[in-house]
């Protein structure tokens, strides 16, 4: 069989480019001079442990999209559901295996300490096939709208959260108001907090959050628990026409991509954070298995007729169920700090903050720059307040590309020409499959989802 790239053939009968074999002659030379260590050379002004990191995974991937699990296994039944959580927790977290072990790859053979994300794409696509390298320029910036999209989505999802389920705690005391005026009023300190400039200074307020998440979601459990759930008039297998909701709606939830490489660079001791037992196997397994236990228990619950968020199904009147919405009211507002992170990374380190380099008052500009940023997403939180509809949109919009199929691609390209014969072939086939796999969800994903959003509020007006 012949595998054929424009004129290259590799691993046939035929005789191969000569590009390819220097290429693979610069590989061997590069592994056998391999004595850069990246993780050797980085210089952190505010490095993480390993039990921060953990907290900071678990607290950027422990967020809005966990509570909205037991709606999104309406969507897919009870037996695809479970079985479809652990199968796109385990793509995810293979992808960023991936994503973690190129970088490695890549800072050796570049001699340079650490990459961001788009910075591993425009690397990684500039060794690769040569009908990619033309894209190798485009490839960083690519990411970037499509990670941005990701965080930005994430943080109106987080402020629409947090006003749904102040509304309905206050719905039981007062007048009831619009939900976007209590967006409103969590504006300013929101803005406050997001003047924070480093993750070493985050790290105690994702551990506060963390353990407020951790009883609040005992709550939940306790109610899931004494209501009592059955499999009765429970779908096993749902309608395949929302599976994509699904799809969109787990991805969004479990994918933690936007803030894994950052993470992984502020780290004192990287080596531990991808091994078998490290901070990524172990936060994205409990992650994961959390999830699940609250999708399927919630939906076994509250059946099809669960919210988007399940802290809304909760007894209304309940003092516990209360506190419960407030207290994760509370915990996403610290956690919209990590996600935002993200999106001031790519927004001003990479991109604004370079044309304020040598300006005395570069300081006042970022702090300009993280005030907008959070006034775009409060706009765009009131102008749609949907919140499950919002979580699988961005889900299969950003991350079924940046979460899947970029990584994928990513390995494919780095080592095209350094591996050989069957580890060869096994890599292209399961990249392929891959991206194959990631495109059709963000084709059904997002077209189900906007269709959603577009019946939904063309019905309110």
């Amino acid at each position: 069989m012949t595998l054929a790239v424009k004129g290259e053939y590799l691993n046939t009968g035929f005789v191969p480019d000569c590009t390819i074999d220097v290429k693979r002659r610069e590989a061997k030379e590069n592994e056998s001079r391999g004595l850069y260590d990246p993780y050797a050379h980085r210089k952190v002004s505010h490095p993480t442990t390993n039990w921060e990191t953990l907290i900071h995974l678990l607290k950027g991937s422990c967020g809005t999209g966990i509570l909205a699990m037991p709606k999104a296994i309406s969507n897919s039944g009870y037996v695809i559901g479970t079985i479809g959580t652990f199968a796109i927790g385990f793509i995810c977290t293979y992808c960023i295996h991936l994503l973690i072990n190129c970088e490695y790859e890549l800072c050796k053979r570049r001699k340079v300490p650490s990459l961001t994300y788009p910075g591993i794409a425009e690397e990684a696509l500039a060794e690769g096939p040569k009908p990619l390298r033309k894209l190798a320029s485009y490839a960083g910036h690519f990411v970037n709208v499509f990670l941005l999209i990701y965080q930005f989505g994430t943080c109106c999802v987080y402020i629409v959260f947090i006003g749904v389920n102040i509304q309905a705690v206050a719905n039981q005391y007062v007048t009831e108001i619009a939900v976007e005026y209590y967006m409103l009023m969590i504006l300013l300190p929101l803005i406050l907090v997001n003047w924070i400039r480093n993750l070493k200074t985050l790290a105690p307020l994702s551990t506060f959050a963390n353990f407020i998440t951790v009883g609040s979601f005992a709550i939940v459990l306790y109610y899931l628990f004494t209501t009592g759930f059955t499999f009765e008039d429970r779908e096993a297998v749902a309608n395949v026409k929302t599976l994509p909701l699904f799809f969109g709606t787990v991805l969004f939830s479990l994918e933690a991509i936007g803030v894994i490489i950052p993470l992984e660079n502020e780290m004192k001791s990287p080596k531990s954070f991808g091994s078998a037992f490290g901070v990524l196997n172990v936060g994205m397994g409990s992650i994961v298995l959390l999830y699940a236990v609250i999708g399927l228990l919630g939906y076994l619950t509250y059946g099809s007729s669960v919210e988007g968020s399940i802290t809304l199904s909760l007894p209304k009147e309940d003092v516990a169920a209360q506190v419960c919405k407030l207290a994760l009211a509370l915990a996403m507002f610290l956690t919209y700090t990590v996600q935002y992170y993200v999106a001031i990374d790519i927004t001003w380190t990479q991109y604004l903050g370079t044309l304020f380099e040598d300006n005395r008052r570069k300081r006042v500009y970022e702090y300009g720059a993280r005030t907008i940023l959070v006034l775009l997403t409060f706009v765009l939180a009131v102008s749609v307040p949907a919140l499950d509809l919002f979580i699988s949109f961005f889900g299969a919009l950003s991350l079924s590309l940046v979460g899947i199929a970029v990584p994928a691609m990513i390995e494919t390209c780095t080592f095209w020409y350094h591996r050989q014969g069957w580890r060869f072939y096994f890599m292209v086939i399961t990249n392929v499959s891959l991206i194959a796999f990631s495109l059709l969800g963000l084709v059904a994903g997002t077209f189900t989802s906007l269709s959603e959003i577009i019946y939904t509020f063309s019905n309110k007006s």
